[in-house]
């Protein structure tokens, strides 16, 4: 049961991480004058309200227990949420509209992990006078919480619908194209999560999300600790 801390840290981190992202998602769609999140129940930060089969339990729990059998630990949570439900038709300027409400998500992952990169210093100027236990577990939430918001956020900036990133570039795009874009949010998700989940594990699998997803949230990463003064 050694690893049941660790476990704990985890999951306060990604649930955090995807319960806040879908708020900022309702409260800036109502910002932008749509209140269909408001009156569907999700402008909450009660997680319950935004948990998804796929993204909140099944592709958790697979990366749990795969650590829990190779590690014996658990040092990365991924998921998220089921969609925060909006209607561009009832924002006063649809097209930007949309694109604000879908980088409000990762903009709030960001905003996290930054204000977790800065918790760390406080933290560190008063470890002596926390039982070590306590210290060791605040210190590991805390990296969590950063590596989570991080990996959340970008992943959620692949310009794929119904990602927040293939959001913004429907709104990006000439009328013609954005509608071409638009119309792969039927099939993104199961896109994402054969490129994610299956390819990788095909004989001679490549691992194109992971990859980037990686190499951009180790820039990230090195890019956080850099301006909060851990670098």
């Amino acid at each position: 049961m050694e690893w049941l801390p660790s476990l704990a840290a985890a999951v306060l981190a990604a649930v955090l991480a995807i319960t806040l992202h879908e708020a900022a998602h309702g409260y800036a769609a109502l910002a932008e004058g749509d209140p269909t999140a408001r009156d569907a129940g999700r402008l909450s930060l009660n997680p319950l309200r935004h948990v998804d089969l796929v993204g909140t339990l099944l592709l958790p729990g697979f990366l749990v227990i795969s650590q829990l059998l190779t590690i014996g630990r658990v040092e990365v949570l991924f998921g998220w949420a089921r969609p925060v439900p909006v209607n561009p038709r009832q924002m006063r300027d649809p097209r930007w509209g949309m694109v604000r409400v879908a980088a409000a998500g990762p903009a709030v992952n960001f905003v996290l992990a930054i204000l977790a990169a800065l918790a760390a210093h406080p933290l560190a100027w008063f470890a002596d006078a926390l039982p070590y236990e306590v210290a060791a577990w605040l210190t590991q939430f805390l990296g969590l919480m950063i590596v989570s918001n991080l990996i959340l956020g970008l992943f959620n900036l692949l310009p794929i619908p119904p990602l927040d990133g293939g959001r913004i570039l429907v709104g990006l795009l000439p009328y013609r194209a954005a509608m071409a874009v638009a119309r792969l949010e039927r099939v993104g998700l199961l896109v994402v999560i054969f490129a994610l989940v299956i390819l990788p594990r095909l004989p001679g699998g490549i691992d194109p999300i992971g990859w980037a997803l990686r190499t951009v949230v180790g820039a990230a990463l090195r890019a956080v600790l850099t301006i909060t003064g851990h670098g």
